[in-house]
């Protein structure tokens, strides 16, 4: 396919789903950041916090607002949002995962806590998905497979910023179980780096509160602002402010 024909064919997908009943209705004006009242007395309230990923983390379905814009309205979180759809953990190549990650977050930033979205993409691009590796190996990692982008995400985070590192999962239409393998060896790599993991894919309120939302998923990946506002922040407030909570007790 020619970088033309790519072209027309993202157009006709975008022009497709700005003109769905689930995109207009989702991304009324009332469900915007911007509609959102400010909660002082929040515990996320200036906590810096890194947020790394692809379509769900920007909001692509959303008029580029996600949870995380959101946690920024509600919560005054002081968010670095880096996300760019069709981007994979795996691989360097300029605008993915990894090229980002050393690009687009300061060293010099203290940050509370650091936030990896499980793409969906690297499974759909054909990225291969590496290996596990040794408890005691620490650096060296092929980065050209999807495990091995996720543990050099680990030791980068780790020796960079040393603050908590959080993965989280994402809602996707799975019938070869591809995206549940890599949860399961994202949980595998949990016990070696002490991650800690928002799982949303096996999240069964969150599945049931999507489902009673019609407008609240574009489709079976990407929510709308409807979707974050009422379904995914709750979770996401809850879960940050339980992870700083237990980082402030030492």
């Amino acid at each position: 396919m020619t970088q033309e024909n790519r072209g027309a064919k993202l157009q006709s997908f975008l022009e497709k789903m700005m003109g769905s009943p689930a995109y207009q209705k989702g991304n009324a004006a009332k469900y915007s950041p911007d509609a959102v009242d400010f909660n002082p007395a929040s515990p996320l309230v200036g906590k810096k916090i890194a947020f790394l990923g692809s379509s769900v983390t920007y909001g692509f379905a959303a008029k580029g607002k996600s949870f995380v814009d959101y946690l920024v309205a509600r919560d005054g979180v002081m968010a670095t949002k880096s996300a760019i759809s069709g981007t994979t953990l795996a691989g360097l190549e300029s605008g993915g995962y990894l090229d980002r990650l050393k690009k687009d977050f300061s060293v010099d930033q203290q940050y509370d806590l650091f936030v990896c979205q499980l793409s969906t993409n690297d499974n759909r691009h054909g990225k291969h998905p590496g290996q596990l590796t040794a408890n005691n190996q620490r650096d060296r990692f092929d980065t050209g497979t999807t495990l091995g982008a996720i543990e050099e995400i680990c030791r980068y985070v780790r020796v960079t910023w040393n603050c908590p590192l959080v993965f989280y999962t994402c809602l996707q239409a799975d019938p070869e179980h591809k995206y549940a393998d890599l949860i399961k060896d994202l949980q595998s790599l949990q016990k070696k780096w002490g991650f800690v993991i928002i799982d949303l894919f096996h999240n069964r309120g969150l599945l049931a509160s999507t489902a009673a939302h019609p407008n609240a998923m574009f489709d079976d990946v990407h929510p709308t602002q409807e979707g974050y506002l009422k379904i995914w922040l709750p979770v996401f407030e809850r879960e940050l402010t339980a992870i700083i909570t237990e980082v402030q007790k030492g």
